[in-house]
């Protein structure tokens, strides 16, 4: 379970910003007010002098400890000083402190040993800002998702009422989001255009996002056209975008079925869904197309994987889209 390397590194550059920019800020005041009251230096010298005096203790046996107490006396009185010069010159004792944006890990990150939350949280917001960025992401969650638009009457093709199997798909996918691991199913996501696939999926990448796992999104057009640019050498050096979309905690292929077909593109999706069976890993599409049209569209062995390791959700009703 984990995210993308360059997730890792973008949040980090950031932290290490944050730290920068904290010690900038205390760099600034310190000359400040130091410029104002000189006397703030010789209490400073005084402080790292009885810090640099400590190392003396050592080896001194039975008057280490006298030592020492006098030592810690002598830094208390420092400290008292330079506090009672910061309240003189009318700003909080701690003013001088870098002004972190984590005071539990000081903008580094790390904590005894472990992540700390606030690196956590903001390793989720790029992973989420990364997505956003090929997708209504931050639009599309499960409280946006609204059912009312669905009418409560039966749907002439699957002959069901239209508001009640939405209402099992939406909980089917909320389950699913809650549920996630890397061994969850594949889901195939069926319908016309503007029933909700695209933020039902969403909305599962949100939750999966915020639960810590790597999500790779973007619709079947944009995945090829990446695809085909980095084969035959049209994009910059980079992480490979094929082993990104082979090894993502969820993939999400949008819009199966929209896409120019060639050789190159079946081929590549071929690869794409029977190399993430073999590694354990789960997809989601949605497509337009309906079971017999991905055969024919694809090729059967393209079909049989997909349709055979698929959890089918069908999606009906009316393009939502045009109720807005």
């Amino acid at each position: 379970m984990s995210y993308k390397q360059s997730v890792y590194i973008k949040a980090k550059q950031i932290l290490d910003e944050r730290r920068a920019t904290a010690l900038k800020v205390q760099e600034i005041r310190h000359s400040e007010i130091a410029m104002e009251y000189p006397e703030l230096l010789e209490i400073e010298r005084e402080m790292a002098q009885c810090g640099a005096d400590t190392v003396k203790a050592i080896g001194m046996g039975a008057d280490a400890a006298e030592f020492i107490r006098q030592l810690s006396i002598k830094s208390l009185d420092a400290q008292d000083r330079k506090k009672a010069l910061l309240k003189k010159a009318g700003y909080d004792e701690n003013y001088l402190e870098p002004p972190y944006t984590c005071p539990v890990c000081k903008d580094t990150g790390s904590h005894n040993g472990f992540y700390c939350q606030c690196y956590k949280k903001l390793i989720r917001e790029v992973a989420t800002d990364e997505l956003s960025a090929a997708s209504p992401l931050k639009r599309s969650t499960f409280q946006t998702f609204s059912l009312s638009k669905y009418a409560d009457v039966t749907d002439k093709t699957l002959g069901v009422n239209q508001r009640a199997h939405m209402t099992k798909v939406y909980e089917y996918c909320k389950a699913y989001a809650e549920d996630f691991t890397t061994k969850s199913k594949n889901l195939l996501m069926m319908g016309a255009t503007g029933l909700g696939k695209t933020h039902l999926s969403l909305a599962i990448a949100n939750r999966v996002i915020e639960k810590g796992y790597d999500v790779y999104y973007d619709s079947i057009q944009n995945i090829m056209d990446k695809l085909e640019k980095e084969h035959f050498g049209r994009l910059p050096q980079q992480d490979s975008i094929k082993e990104e979309i082979l090894s993502c905690d969820l993939l999400i292929i949008d819009d199966l079925g929209v896409e120019f077909t060639t050789q190159f593109t079946v081929a590549e999706l071929h690869s794409i869904i029977n190399t993430r069976i073999l590694r354990c890993l789960p997809t989601i599409i949605s497509t337009n197309l309906e079971l017999g049209d991905i055969e024919k569209q694809y090729s059967q062995r393209i079909a049989s994987r997909i349709i055979g390791t698929s959890m089918p959700l069908r999606f009906c009703g009316s393009d939502i889209r045009q109720m807005l």
